[in-house]
């Protein structure tokens, strides 16, 4: 009885001694493994390989702060007078040109605000047309709203107005993400967002276009 107590139940005297023979061998194979867990958790290749990963990131964590102090991160409002300096401080920038009292407009900001924190690597920013007249001149800017893409300081391409995305004004974030990553002014992020926040900007986009009080362009 006592055996059986301690093995659990055995047939005979001889069965007992066999469970315990295996409960032996399976506590030296338990030992083993923990043994093996600790050697890899010394083991110089892989010292190096969590060291590389450590200064991976933390190089990954200096180039968002420097990115950050440079105005990436946001989607932020300037004036003529920084136009320059914002472009060619950063190598991708997406300038919104809109005009205060329409609706696209508006539509346009919602979605840029929505990207910029999701895409640090480019520069978001937004200018006021009616107070710019020199460079919506420069630009050939003759359409609202209309988004120029900068690489290095030069305008490489633009969204004029929404015939990119489908002439609708209920278009989705991740329609104008996909259009602006083929135009490759933002990179492609590998977690992408899901359906649900794409049914969410829709729900969003259809509920603002009840507004009474917005205008068109």
């Amino acid at each position: 009885m006592g055996l059986e107590g301690s093995t659990g139940m055995c047939d005979s005297y001889k069965a007992c001694q066999e469970l315990l023979t295996q409960e032996k061998a399976q506590a030296s194979t338990t030992t083993n493994q923990e043994i093996d867990l600790d050697d890899l958790m010394d083991d110089p290749e892989l010292e190096k390989l969590h060291a590389d990963r450590i200064a991976a990131l933390q190089k990954e964590a200096e180039k968002r702060q420097a990115l950050k102090k440079q105005g990436h991160g946001e989607y932020r409002e300037i004036t003529e007078g920084d136009f320059l300096g914002e472009v060619t401080g950063s190598e991708k920038v997406i300038c919104h040109f809109y005009h205060r009292e329409f609706y696209r407009s508006k539509i346009m900001d919602k979605h840029l605000k929505s990207l910029a924190p999701r895409h640090i690597e480019t520069k978001f920013i937004k200018l006021d047309a009616e107070n710019a007249p020199f460079f919506v001149t420069k630009l050939g800017v003759k359409t609202l709203p209309c988004v120029v893409l900068f690489s290095k300081g030069v305008a490489i391409d633009r969204l004029i107005g929404f015939q990119d995305l489908g002439g609708r004004d209920d278009f989705t974030t991740k329609t104008l993400e996909k259009l602006l990553i083929k135009k490759d002014i933002i990179s492609e992020k590998k977690d992408d967002e899901d359906e649900e926040n794409d049914g969410e900007n829709r729900r969003r986009t259809v509920r603002s276009s009840t507004d009474p009080d917005s205008d068109s362009d």
